[in-house]
C-alpha cells in the first residue's frame, strides 16, 4: 500500500490566504486533491500543516490521524515530508507526494504513476510533461531514510540527485503537474485555461 501525503504546511505569503482553501472547480485546492488521491492502493493519508494549520483543519473535513502538524515548517518543505514520514505506519511501500501548489491534476495521472512504480520497482516515479519533471512524485519506503537525512537547504531533490538511474518518467499530457500556483495571477491564469479546455468542444 501507498501512503498519500499532501504539503499544505507554508505560509502562502505570495497568495494572501491559504492555498488548502483556494477554490478550484467550486471547492478547496485540498479537497480536490483528496479526492484524486483516493485510490484502492493508498491505505494511508497523511496532510500536514504548518502556518495555517487551525483554518485548514476547521474547513476541510479530515480525520484527526490524518493531520500532521509540522511545527517547524519555516525550515522549508522537506521538514514537513520528514514529518509526514515519521508520522506513518509500519509496512507502506512508499509515498505518493502532492504538493498543495500543484493541485490542477487527475485521477487519470494519479493512477498512472502508481502503476508504473509497482511495474517498474523504480524507487521514485514522477510524470514529465514537455521534458519537464513534475509533481506528485513517488518514493519508495527504500528512500525513507534518505529523505530523513536529505539536507534541508536542498530538500527531496538531492535524495532524486542522488539517484539518476534508479528514477521513472511518466510521459503526461497534463500540464498541471508543472504548474506551481504561487501567487494570484498565475493561478488565476492557470485556472482559467484549464476551464477553457474542458468547455471548448475544438480542444
Amino acid at each position: 500500500m501507498l501512503a498519500a501525503v499532501i504539503l499544505s504546511g507554508g505560509a502562502s505569503s505570495r497568495m494572501g490566504s491559504p492555498k488548502a482553501l483556494l477554490p478550484y472547480q467550486g471547492r478547496p485546492f485540498l479537497e480536490h486533491l483528496l479526492e484524486v488521491t483516493a485510490r484502492r492502493e493508498i491505505n494511508v493519508r497523511r496532510v500536514v500543516l504548518g502556518a495555517h494549520a487551525e483554518p485548514i483543519a476547521k474547513a476541510i473535513n479530515l480525520k484527526a490521524d490524518e493531520i500532521v502538524i509540522n511545527e517547524d515548517w519555516e525550515k522549508g518543505q522537506l521538514s514537513s515530508i520528514q514529518a509526514a514520514i515519521r508520522s506513518l505506519p509500519p509496512g507502506t511501500d512508499g509515498i505518493l507526494l502532492c504538493l498543495i501548489d500543484h493541485p490542477l491534476i487527475t485521477t487519470v495521472l494519479i493512477q498512472d504513476l502508481i502503476e508504473h512504480f509497482y511495474k517498474s520497482k523504480k524507487p521514485i516515479v514522477l510524470p514529465v510533461y514537455e521534458g519537464r519533471r513534475g509533481h506528485p512524485i513517488i518514493f519508495s519506503s527504500a528512500l525513507y531514510d534518505e529523505l530523513l537525512r536529505a539536507p534541508l537547504e536542498t530538500g527531496a531533490r538531492a535524495v532524486v540527485w542522488a539517484h539518476p538511474g534508479d528514477v521513472e518518467e511518466v510521459t503526461t499530457n497534463e500540464e498541471g503537474c508543472v504548474l506551481n500556483l504561487n501567487d494570484p495571477e498565475t493561478m488565476n491564469k492557470a485556472v482559467q485555461q484549464k476551464d477553457q479546455r474542458f468547455t471548448d468542444p475544438s480542444s
